[in-house]
């Protein structure tokens, strides 16, 4: 079947006058052109879409079905090329994110207000999914990049990762429960405790799995949750201790909780990620430098050495078989 753009606009557009002559004038063309235009259009599609006479033009039923279903493919893919057209604008048009739970109830929305002030004609919209998704999502090209948070180098033929910030993890508990006077904590005084901490969903799984397998916590009682403020509410009611990644980018615990840095030190790192070898649209690029700069004014950036086809400020993050354990 060999049917043409300007085809289905001429049918359009005669479905929509009843008229052959007004839709000569709309595309200013001779009657007999649009005549042509709508028998090949017939012809290749094998159905009578008019009812000619000397004094009107109707629509067949088949016509009329396919009018309202061309008419609305053919509204989209003005909108789709406006949109294309605009983005490359670099301010305007439409930027999507994804981020993991954590961080879209945390950072995320610090990075979309620097956005809406620097760019007010830009939206960014934030596309909330359990971590490996993010993933999934940024290498299908469904999103434009997407925020994660990992504890060890991206190894990936298909992202590139830049650095963000680093947290720590604490031990989140009441004030008066006995580990509280302390002014660190050491993973082996969790032993006595219930643990209680985020899930897959948000990534801090894989920073926090060694160091309870090294400091023999492995056999605790775990509770995993979503969000901060589900694993804060669990430890306010004395269900357990807090594990917690915390510091300014990150929700609070509360007025009632404290935190400890748990010792050793560890870590989970947020980053942006986006299709390695592809160039971002302009838009997305600008909202990206966005990202970048609302995480670069007082976040706690890792020293390390810079990994392979990263940029200079790149913490490594996962493998791929890691990725898909997050």
């Amino acid at each position: 079947m060999n049917v043409s753009l300007q085809q289905l606009k001429v049918f359009v557009a005669v479905a929509r006058e009843r008229s052959f002559t007004r839709a000569a004038r709309e595309f200013d063309l001779t009657q007999s052109a649009v005549s042509r235009c709508v028998r090949e259009l017939e012809d290749a599609v094998e159905l009578k879409l008019f009812d000619r006479t000397t004094r009107q033009v109707e629509l067949t039923n088949a016509g009329a079905s396919l009018e309202r279903r061309i008419g609305r493919l053919l509204d989209e893919i003005e909108l789709t090329l406006l949109e294309e057209r605009a983005a490359y604008d670099g301010h305007t048009g439409v930027v999507v994110v994804a981020s993991n739970p954590a961080l879209s109830s945390g950072w995320a929305p610090q990075a979309l207000a620097q956005c809406a002030a620097a760019f007010p004609e830009l939206v960014v919209s934030l596309r909330d999914q359990p971590q490996s998704s993010v993933l999934v999502s940024v290498e299908h090209g469904e999103v434009d990049f997407g925020a994660v948070c990992v504890a060890e180098p991206i190894d990936s033929a298909l992202l590139h990762a830049e650095v963000l910030f680093t947290t720590p993890l604490h031990a989140v508990i009441p004030s008066t429960h006995p580990l509280a006077r302390h002014d660190v904590i050491g993973w082996r005084a969790l032993r006595e405790w219930p643990l209680i901490t985020l899930n897959a969903d948000t990534g801090v799984r894989a920073a926090l799995e060694p160091a309870l397998v090294a400091n023999e916590v492995k056999r605790r009682p775990l509770q995993e949750l979503g969000h901060v403020a589900a694993v804060a509410r669990m430890v306010e009611l004395g269900l357990g201790v807090g594990v917690l990644p915390v510091d300014s980018y990150w929700p609070a615990t509360g007025v009632s909780l404290v935190s400890r840095p748990l010792v050793p030190e560890t870590t989970v790192t947020t980053v942006l990620v986006q299709r390695r070898n592809r160039s971002l649209r302009p838009n997305a690029a600008a909202a990206w430098a966005q990202f970048v700069a609302s995480a670069s004014g007082h976040a706690r950036i890792a020293d390390a050495v810079p990994m392979a086809g990263a940029t200079r400020t790149s913490r490594p993050s996962v493998t791929r078989r890691m990725l898909e354990e997050l």
